[in-house]
Order: C-alpha cells, then sequence, then structure tokens
C-alpha cells in the first residue's frame, strides 16, 4: 500500500510542477534567454525598394468597426501603390457590405468579395491568399485598427529570408474593472511578451494572434476544412517548414477587448476546439522536448492545453493523499478555497464590488473550463467552423 501512495505522491506533484512550468517557470526561462538575444536587424529601410503586400480580411456583419478598420488601412504610411486590400464578406446581412463599396470607389486598391452562403474565416482568407495576393500577405480581423506603421513594421522583416512570418502587437482599449476585460488584457500582454522572446531565442513564436500578422505567400498552407485557430495552424505550417516566426513589437495595432465573461468563454471554447486540432496536426513537433520548436510548443502551447486534466488530477491525487499527511490536507483545503473564490467574485459582482485579484482567479478557471468543454466538443466532432463574432465594445 506505501508503494501505491508513493506512486500517487509522485503523480500529484509531477502535476503541481507541469502547471507551475507552463505559468511560472517557462516564462522566466524565456525572460532568461531573451536578455541575451536581440530582434532581427536584417530588414528593409523605409526608403527601399519594398514588396508588394496584399491585406486579407474576413468579415461577418462588421457594420460598427468596419469603416473605422479600412480608414486605418489607409492612413498607413506604406505607399498605396504597393498594397490592396481584399475583403471577404461572409454573407453579412447588415450594412457591413455597402460601407466597403463606399470606400471602393475612393480607393481602387480595396476589393469587395461578397460571399453568398457562409463559409466560415477559414474557407475566406484560404479564397483570397489563393486567388488574390501579393508576395508578403497580412492577414486581420475587421475590428483590429492599424497605426501609422503597422504594415511597414509587419512586412520589413521579409528581407531576411530565414523569415516567414511576423506576428504584429495588439493593445487591448476599452479595458474597465467590472468584467473580464482587465484580467484578459493583462493576460494578452503578458503572452504577446512570450511570443516576441519565443521568436528571437528560436524563431519559435508559438502561435501568432489572429488579428493581425504577416506571412510570406508562398508558405502559406490552406487551413484545412472546419478548423478552428487558423492561425495556430498556419504559424506552425511555417515552423514546420524551417522558416522563422517573431513577433514586432513596434508592428502596433489596437483592439477592443471583450469585457462580458460569458462572452470570453463562448470564445474561449472555440479556441479551445482550434487548440485540440492543431494538437492532432502538429503532436509531431513535440517529439524532441529539446529542440527549440518542441520546449517552446510543450511548454507554451501542450501543457497549457491539458492544464484542465492537471487540475483534476492534482485533485483527485490530493484527496486521495488527504489522511496521508499533514501537509496533503492544508493543500487539499487549499484546493477547495481556490475552486470557491470565484463564486464569491459572483457574489461581489452582483453587489457592485470588483476585486482585481478574485477577478484573475475567476479568469484562469473559467480560462480551464472552456478548454474542457472545447476538448469534449472536438472529441465529439466539428461540422462547420462558421463563426460569430466576439461582441465588444460592452
Amino acid at each position: 500500500m506505501e508503494s501505491i501512495y508513493l506512486i500517487i505522491k509522485v503523480l500529484f506533484w509531477l502535476c503541481v510542477y507541469l502547471i507551475l512550468h507552463s505559468y511560472i517557470i517557462y516564462p522566466l526561462i524565456l525572460k532568461i534567454l531573451a536578455a541575451k538575444k536581440k530582434q532581427n536587424d536584417i530588414v528593409f529601410a523605409q526608403d527601399e525598394s519594398l514588396p508588394k503586400v496584399s491585406i486579407v480580411i474576413a468579415a461577418y456583419n462588421e457594420q460598427e468597426v468596419i469603416e473605422e478598420k479600412i480608414r486605418s488601412i489607409f492612413a498607413t504610411s506604406y505607399p498605396a501603390h504597393l498594397f490592396d486590400v481584399h475583403i471577404g464578406s461572409d454573407n453579412s446581412n447588415d450594412a457591413t457590405n455597402n460601407i466597403i463599396e463606399s470606400y471602393a470607389a475612393k480607393y481602387p486598391n480595396l476589393f469587395l468579395h461578397a460571399f453568398t452562403s457562409r463559409q466560415g474565416k477559414a474557407n475566406i482568407i484560404n479564397t483570397l491568399v489563393a486567388e488574390h495576393a501579393h508576395e508578403i500577405v497580412i492577414l486581420t480581423d475587421a475590428n483590429v485598427y492599424f497605426g501609422p506603421e503597422t504594415i511597414y513594421e509587419l512586412v520589413k522583416h521579409y528581407k531576411n529570408p530565414e523569415i516567414g512570418l511576423v506576428g504584429g502587437y495588439i493593445i487591448n482599449t476599452n479595458v474597465k474593472n467590472t468584467g473580464i476585460s482587465y484580467q484578459e488584457k493583462t493576460y494578452l500582454s503578458h503572452e504577446n511578451m512570450m511570443k516576441y522572446q519565443e521568436g528571437i531565442i528560436w524563431g519559435t513564436m508559438v502561435g501568432a494572434f489572429g488579428g493581425v500578422y504577416s506571412i510570406r505567400k508562398e508558405l502559406y498552407h490552406p487551413v484545412p476544412k472546419n478548423y478552428f485557430m487558423d492561425d495556430f495552424y498556419i504559424t506552425m505550417q511555417v515552423i514546420a517548414n524551417g522558416k522563422k516566426a517573431i513577433t514586432e513589437l513596434q508592428a502596433v495595432c489596437y483592439e477592443d477587448v471583450s469585457n462580458v465573461i460569458q462572452e470570453e468563454f463562448r470564445r474561449k471554447v472555440r479556441i479551445s476546439i482550434g487548440n485540440f486540432q492543431n494538437l492532432s496536426s502538429f503532436a509531431y513537433l513535440a517529439r524532441n522536448p529539446f529542440s527549440g520548436k518542441g520546449f517552446s510548443f510543450i511548454s507554451h502551447k501542450i501543457l497549457r492545453w491539458i492544464t484542465p486534466f492537471l487540475l483534476i488530477d492534482c485533485f483527485v491525487f490530493n484527496a486521495i493523499l488527504y489522511t496521508q499527511d499533514i501537509l496533503y490536507s492544508y493543500l487539499f483545503f487549499c484546493q477547495i478555497g481556490l475552486l470557491l473564490l470565484p463564486i464569491l467574485d459572483m457574489i461581489l459582482k452582483s453587489v457592485n464590488i470588483h476585486n482585481a485579484g478574485l477577478r484573475f482567479i475567476t479568469h484562469f478557471y473559467s480560462m480551464n473550463a472552456a478548454l474542457l468543454l472545447g476538448f469534449f466538443r472536438y472529441i465529439k466532432g466539428i461540422d462547420t467552423n462558421v463563426w460569430q463574432p466576439t461582441k465588444r465594445n460592452q
């Protein structure tokens, strides 16, 4: 019996370590290694002969944001004769198409591609990249607004033939303390820095933020049917083909972050489905955990994706060990206490009391609950990747 308890103790602490590795230890490793590295410096100067660029957007009922998106693109410093914009409207039934058409009359390098039946984001960008793209493609969302230098900063690195993909730096706006937006902004800012560090250390930024990134057209792999998380699939194909994926912190864009936890939960379930789809496609990259691509993929993504199962295992193992040692009794009550804190946060929120620390715990557990639900939906099978835009400006 003692040997069984010993095995359970080992498994318990292994689960604890794996969670801590992904969320605390790995970021510290990145910070240490990145301190001795610098960003790629083989870049196009702004007065050099710059490459032609195609900006591709999949849009569905984006009347609230599409006008500002178009304006932000054409207000950039990149020479207008060197880029065109292709917007695929996924059978929008609001004013999206009319707004795009009105701007297309003003800008001859802006094109509307109106689909008459729902396609899903991945299918739209597959079509537009294959049929209309120049040598460099910028993939971006309708609600992500460009800064003056965004296009140039996303394109300048392609003077270096080793660079295959460049992610942008999204600044989240409209942050409030009444919902989940502050916690989500903090999490995304942390993710941005990790992706930047992975890029300068190994050239393995593990998944560009889908809101804005650029890629060499020759490295674009069409996203499979019914796939979510097209940005991750496209990024990992670049890494799998031996090219570097990096983040450029000067490629600044702006995006509202959702403030309603239910809306963010729905988005994260969709992301979770895509995570497990991508795990099935790229698990082979983790075979060598001592390579840059293997270590970063395991540490940053795979361990995050299985954290819900690690949390459940920790609780079960701890319950079995409860009577074995006072330490495990203490840890078991700590776990129960942590699980109760989101309920306390919900109660306080109902009386308009918002505690940032409690909300971070709520954010952590809700994110992992979404991962778990997404896993079961992935197991069940996906019939379509047609999406509804996340509500912003709440």
